[in-house]
């Protein structure tokens, strides 16, 4: 049973105890995933099965999965499974699986309960080309492809960091914050109004609230593989120290997380976030006149942006989440996928042996290696402030209009209907190419000089989505990517898509029940829900680590300026920048 505590930090007192009143158990600690992987180290059948399978112990590397939810056997303990791989001639043990071996532990007795061994057929993948180290390469077959690149800043950064969290750039000044489970928050986020100079409130509020990864592959060593990273592990503390002038350019700067351990003595995470400047040659906004009309006009401004970039490691997989801003008041989203796929060890070498592809349930990449094919689930919590607290969700409905015979050349024409959302239920958003929308918070109460209300409109992208059965386990659990959006009245204690508590959660706790309930959302408090989705199928690019694949959405001011914003902007001239020689004319 779980207990969810209130502390009064000035008294130092819990004030609120809570027996919690759904399924699940707290994000598990890295000490108790660090205790349970060495669990099975000593039973003395699970060793004798290693030996058997041809692995020194000492080469040994074993990860904790999460088990999910799957029936009332699993009531009342904390339970983790641990799978094993080899280490022996590679830091890249992720493509040596021990195939078929599962170990269920108990968390709190460290205890094996069962060990499943249906893969003692199945040979261990080579060590071979699998390591992805610079140091390990060849001499003769590095890749130097590129010359070096950098942004330089003569006269230092646009932006500053005051009390080590409030970020000020440009016409932006929104709060940071490293977190546990959520890796970054961006909070109370404002922009400058070009024509009054007063700061307006944008967000309040925006963050990764879970991640949901369900492989394809329904065998007794795969099918519980369902991953919910921030509730079941803790986004934050998988996001791991960057490495300066590769994660980030040279002008960035650094934030370091500082996080409870289990015992609640403090730790540094360093380097966690970074922030900086970008400038990619992108364009802000241009214009040059044609020729014909005789006037000799170009006009171009460069778009440089504000970028706040964290990285975790959840074991194979590597997140990368970016938050953009831009001076045109854009707030970019964007999530990259990148590390080392999770594979599964087959008696395979060549997919001429293969009678039924679809058995393997993935790609066959390298002799005896499959990637399983999965899915990627990011679910952001925004919290609209738009101009104030109260919003309203707007859905604009482009829709074909058929003309008459006798009333155009054209036989048809778009026209947008708006709808206000009235409830939740109102605002449950499956995307769909043929049937487009535009997406808008709104404030009611506040309008333009020519009478539109200001608002900001969610672009979507990464839209792929669950095809799994909504009574499926994990689905009933991942619920929150039933919908790519949703709306919901905003609540302090719903902040979690898949709940509160998610370890063996049951699904009676997510963003899909608390939808459901069908609150009133029209000029109220609201909370905009997205889910970027990403179907992988994996591709023998991806072996032994994967190039990144990435993502993104936007939240882009409709109405909200009563102008272009950055109409009046300087462009760059030559005496503004430094100068460069190349090395090779030097």
């Amino acid at each position: 049973m779980s207990h969810v505590l209130t502390v009064d930090l000035t008294t130092r007192e819990v004030t609120v105890e809570d027996t919690a009143s759904h399924s699940g158990y707290p994000t598990m600690t890295l000490e108790e995933m660090s205790a349970a992987i060495l669990v099975p180290l000593m039973n003395a059948d699970f060793n004798r099965t290693i030996v058997q399978r041809g692995v020194d112990l000492t080469d040994l590397a074993c990860l904790p999965i999460s088990t999910g939810w799957y029936g009332k056997v699993e009531e009342n303990r904390r339970l983790i499974k641990v799978q094993c791989y080899s280490a022996k001639d590679t830091v890249n043990f992720y493509m040596r699986p021990i195939e078929g071996l599962t170990v269920l532990v108990d968390l709190d007795t460290r205890q094996v309960l069962e060990i499943s061994d249906k893969g003692g057929s199945i040979p261990i993948p080579k060590a071979a080309n699998t390591d992805y180290r610079y140091s390990a390469q060849k001499p003769n077959q590095v890749l130097k492809l590129l010359k070096p690149i950098s942004i330089e800043q003569p006269n230092g950064p646009s932006f500053t960091v005051e009390d080590d969290h409030l970020v000020k750039w440009a016409n932006w000044e929104f709060h940071l914050k490293p977190d546990a489970r959520a890796g970054v928050i961006v909070s109370r986020a404002k922009v400058r109004d070009p024509n009054t100079g007063e700061f307006r409130d944008v967000m309040y509020k925006g963050f990764t609230s879970e991640l949901f990864v369900p492989y394809m592959d329904p065998t007794d060593a795969w099918y519980f593989k369902t991953y919910m990273d921030a509730g079941e592990y803790g986004f934050g503390l998988q996001a791991m120290p960057l490495d300066p002038l590769n994660d980030c350019p040279r002008n960035a700067y650094y934030m370091d997380g500082v996080f409870a351990a289990a015992d609640g003595t403090p730790y540094v995470r360093s380097n966690m976030v970074c922030v900086f400047e970008s400038y990619a040659g992108d364009i802000a906004w241009r214009h040059t006149e044609c020729p014909i009309t005789g006037m000799q006009i170009r006009e171009v401004r460069p778009k440089v942006t504000l970028v706040v970039r964290m990285a975790a490691s959840v074991a194979n997989y590597d997140y990368i989440i970016d938050w953009e801003f831009q001076t045109d008041g854009l707030i970019r989203v964007k999530v990259g996928l990148s590390g080392i796929l999770m594979v599964k060890g087959t008696s395979y070498e060549n997919v001429n042996q293969v009678s039924s592809p679809e058995n393997l349930h993935g790609t066959l990449l390298s002799e005896n290696v499959i990637g399983v094919i999965h899915d990627h689930y990011v679910t952001f919590h925004l919290d609209m402030d738009v101009d104030g607290s109260d919003n309203s969700f707007l859905k604009v409905n482009l829709q074909r209009v058929q003309n008459s015979p006798n009333e155009s050349p054209r036989k048809s024409y778009l026209k947008a209907t708006k709808t206000v959302a009235k409830t939740e239920k109102d605002a449950q958003v499956k995307l769909k190419l043929y049937d487009p929308s535009e997406f808008h918070v709104i404030n009611p109460t506040k309008r333009t000089r020519v009478g539109n209300p200001v608002g900001y409109k969610l672009v979507p992208g990464g839209t792929a989505a669950s095809l799994l059965d909504l009574d499926d386990p994990p689905q009933k659990r991942g619920a929150f990517t039933n919908n790519q959006i949703w709306v919901t009245s905003y609540n302090r204690s719903e902040q979690w898509a898949g709940g509160l508590l998610v370890c063996q959660s049951q699904g009676e706790d997510t963003l899909a029940v608390w939808s459901d309930r069908d609150r009133p959302i029209e000029n109220k408090d609201i909370v905009l829900w997205y889910t970027l989705g990403f179907h992988h199928v994996p591709c023998q690019e991806d072996f032994p680590i994967m190039p990144t694949v990435s993502s993104s959405f936007d939240l882009k001011p409709v109405n909200f300026f009563e102008s272009n914003p950055i109409l009046r902007t300087p462009p760059n001239v030559e005496t503004d920048l430094p100068v460069c020689v190349a090395a090779a004319s030097a």
